[in-house]
């Protein structure tokens, strides 16, 4: 059997954790922060745990 492929654009919108948890970043996080408040920009730079839905989907296109 030959190799599978990881998906190219899924290992460059998501990373796996140690305990195999999926984390994705948040939307609005790419310009116009000056039309943004501060609390808000702040809030989607951090990384937010995938939905429970996506996570078998997205662990087959990282090949895991």
């Amino acid at each position: 059997m030959p190799k599978n492929k990881t998906h190219s654009g899924a290992k460059k919108r998501f990373r796996v954790t140690g305990t195999g948890k999926v984390m994705r970043e948040q939307a609005n996080n790419v310009h116009k922060f000056e039309e943004k408040t501060s609390s808000r920009a702040r809030r989607v730079a951090k990384d937010v745990i995938t939905s429970p839905a996506d996570v078998k989907r997205i662990k087959r296109l990282l090949g895991r």
